[in-house]
């Protein structure tokens, strides 16, 4: 199927790229804080990321991710 050029960035399907970056950032991120934590933290700063609230934005993340995904190699 011959889709017209719409003009758009990455076409039709900007959106889609745009929650697989960000639920990728979200996973990556997290998992960063969680295995990585700052040397020195700031005052005022946790000394690491409190688990419950970064397992549950990593699933969010790759929930997102794994969803545009399956949105994008559907087409």
């Amino acid at each position: 199927m011959l889709v017209a050029d719409s003009g758009l960035f990455l076409g039709n399907d900007l959106l889609a790229w745009i929650v697989l970056a960000l639920g990728g950032a979200l996973v990556v991120g997290n998992a960063q804080a969680l295995i990585r934590p700052p040397e020195q933290p700031e005052s005022g700063e946790l000394q690491r990321a409190p688990l419950g609230r970064t397992f549950v934005m990593m699933l969010v993340g790759a929930i997102a991710a794994i969803w545009s995904l399956a949105s994008l190699l559907t087409k």
